[in-house]
């Protein structure tokens, strides 16, 4: 049974499109002057512009994301870094086929 921190976290429209936007963080996101967007992540502050929100709201749909395991923080600096667990992810969405 997947849990309710995975549905949680996919439950709502914007943790979805930050999802989207770290498949591909170079494809969404400008260059960081810290950290490879694809290695250690994209930074908080450039996620929360983009959802058009401040940085406390993203960092709740992030800590919301990363408590599922859909998504791993990195601390550079005094930034908090995000990017996917795509072995999670991949083994949330075979269990989630499974249950259907």
């Amino acid at each position: 049974m997947l849990s309710t921190d995975v549905l949680r976290a996919l439950a709502s429209e914007r943790r979805l499109l930050v999802l989207h936007w770290l498949k591909d963080p170079t494809a969404h996101f400008p260059p960081q002057v810290d950290g490879d967007l694809v290695e250690d992540g994209v930074c908080s502050v450039f996620i929360a512009n983009k959802l058009g929100m401040t940085q406390p709201s993203a960092t709740g749909h992030l800590k919301i994301l990363e408590r599922a395991g859909l998504i791993r923080g990195r601390r550079i600096k005094q930034w908090v870094f995000y990017k996917r667990d795509e072995e999670r992810i991949a083994e949330f969405a075979t269990r989630l086929a499974s249950e259907l």
